[in-house]
């Protein structure tokens, strides 16, 4: 970008700059502080110039929107063709509330769903299970039996929505129910449209949700991905998940090099069961925490479909463009927001969102200001979406197509980002003896990622406590009146008894010798090593429980017990 003379001539002007200008104003007044980081500690200079960017590629490392390797975006027009899908994470109580819920948030101007369950239907348990109690509806909609996605998507047509499912160990059976109440309605399977998390690695690795041990788990994810390609082109079998890892209290090179080796591994998983890289790779998608550092967000974001494209091309030979174009949703911190003054929230979220957009995220969540307190009230829900419908129509933010490529400090952290992240992946690699999907593996079992995430943790709040880190209404500018809005609850007792009545109902009209047979046909699958999703489609239609066939596979592989990794 710049020969070896315009860099002398930058470096002579720079030198004459802090000689002349910034030395006599650091002596007669110094700076804040002594350092300058980012959230993840990641520190940043006083000034960024062309030096800092002399080694980059115009071509090579940069391109144009829309073109390898996408640092600027993976379609040409940005968000100029059209905004991001807004999507606002809902579910509470039962399907009914929750239903509500969703035409709420579609009247509202919402273009996509989001579905959170609650933690029995994420660990694959019914309602009715003792290990259920006082979990039902908690923290996300219980969800049993066909029945209640039935309820969930009650005046919804699946052809019409795009709509994303937050769930795990389960996922598979999540996934079965949406194709057989597209079946009910009528919608070709390869019309439905939506996204399914269905991240396994990231479960074993920071946020702690499992059914069966790593390997059969990735066999799950495996099946979904493959029956996807050939079955629901339109529908992402996964979202690689770096969210729950920076949740955990991993930086944010850690958050993308850990997310772009768990979507290596599954990449390579499909790819020895013997599908082409280009038949399922264009299904993939990831999912991404967006913090309060803005341009470390957005370098990290650049970095990442930089990183992917690259990778995808030389490891995997993939051809297919769309084989080649990370794309993202993106959700604000849970992590940052503060039960003290609440509102102040707000303004987190809305600069977390910002950073998504200046990164390019092709689906954003925001946050609501409330939710380190209690679910989302209907006021704090609208807020968070206006939040974004601001962002998009009033502040310019979507007019420019990468708005930041150029900036000397953005271009320098972006590299600074991807050769760190590289060096993580690298190490991944090795240790998997030139197998990224073994070293994620060997790295679950070694404890490698929990040692990485908990030092990591572990600085960032020794640097709160010293008052290193500023955390406003939290360790400065702290206030002694109670600032807590009105809360949303959930009345557990009359949701447990309302969900409970409902699968005793289900179980009384079900046909229980169907059940029997597509839950012996769902085990026979497993023996014989077929792909499971038809199976378990089947078991959903004809009623089985979420606890019932999940119950057919930990049968089959046994529990899973994490081992303490030593430090």
């Amino acid at each position: 970008m710049y020969d070896d003379d315009d860099l002398a001539d930058i470096r002579e002007a720079r030198e004459d700059w802090e000689d002349e200008t910034l030395d006599p104003v650091l002596d007669a007044y110094g700076e804040r502080k002594d350092r300058f980081a980012t959230v993840s500690n990641m520190e940043v200079d006083r000034l960024y110039t062309p030096e800092d960017v002399a080694d980059t590629d115009l071509e090579d490392d940069l391109g144009f929107p829309g073109e390898f390797p996408y640092t600027r975006g993976v379609y040409p027009t940005g968000y100029r063709g059209r905004t991001w899908t807004m999507r606002q994470f809902a579910g509470f109580g039962t399907a009914e509330e929750t239903n509500e819920r969703f035409h709420y948030l579609i009247e509202n101007g919402q273009t996509g769903l989001s579905t959170a369950f609650d933690m029995p239907s994420l660990m694959g348990l019914d309602s009715d299970d003792p290990m259920s109690l006082g979990e039902v509806g908690k923290e996300g909609v219980a969800v049993d039996t066909l029945r209640d996605m039935e309820i969930l998507f009650d005046g919804i047509e699946l052809d019409e929505v795009s709509t994303s499912f937050t769930i795990n160990p389960s996922a598979p059976v999540i996934y079965a129910m949406y194709l057989a109440l597209a079946d009910q309605q009528g919608v070709p399977r390869e019309e439905i449209r939506g996204t399914l998390q269905n991240d396994m690695l990231k479960e074993f690795i920071a946020q702690k949700e499992w059914v069966v041990p790593p390997q059969p788990s990735l066999d799950l994810v495996t099946d979904v991905v493959e029956y996807c390609a050939e079955n629901t082109p339109k529908f992402h079998p996964i979202s690689i998940s770096g969210y729950h890892i920076r949740e955990a209290g991993s930086t944010a090179v850690q958050e993308l090099a850990f997310t772009l080796a768990d979507g290596f591994a599954y990449v390579e998983d499909a790819m020895e069961r013997g599908l082409d890289v280009d038949e399922f790779a264009p299904t993939l998608s990831f999912f991404f925490n967006s913090h309060n550092s803005i341009f470390e967000e957005v370098a990290k974001f650049r970095a990442a479909r930089r990183i992917y494209a690259n990778v995808m091309d030389e490891w995997y030979d993939a051809e297919k463009e769309a084989s080649k174009k990370l794309k993202f949703h993106t959700q604000t911190a849970g992590q940052s927001l503060t039960a003290q003054q609440p509102k102040n929230n707000i303004a987190r979220v809305t600069l977390q969102a910002l950073a998504a957009v200046l990164g390019g995220s092709q689906s954003i969540h925001t946050n609501s200001f409330d939710e380190a307190l209690a679910l989302p009230s209907e006021e704090a829900v609208r807020v968070a979406l206006r939040t974004q419908q601001i962002i998009a129509d009033e502040s310019g933010a979507a007019d420019i197509v990468d708005p930041l490529g150029g900036s000397f400090a953005v271009e320098s952290l972006t590299d600074e980002v991807e050769e760190e992240a590289m060096a993580y992946i690298e190490e991944i690699r090795e240790m998997g003896d030139g197998s990224v999907r073994d070293g994620v593996l060997q790295g679950v079992a070694d404890g490698y990622f929990h040692r990485e995430i908990q030092e990591s943790a572990y600085e960032y709040q020794s640097r709160v406590d010293a008052g290193e880190e500023t955390v406003v209404g939290v360790n400065e500018y702290e206030v002694e009146e109670d600032t807590s809005p009105d809360l949303l609850h959930v009345d557990e007792d009359e949701t447990r008894e309302r969900q409970l009545g409902r699968l005793e109902d289900v179980k009384e009209d079900r046909d229980d010798d169907e059940v029997d047979a597509t839950l012996d046909a769902l085990r026979d699958a497993i023996h014989a090593d077929e792909n499971t999703i038809p199976y378990i489609v089947d078991a959903v239609k004809a009623y089985a429980t979420m606890g019932e066939i999940m119950a057919v596979f930990e049968d089959e592989f046994g529990g899973y017990q994490e081992t303490a990794a030593a430090a």
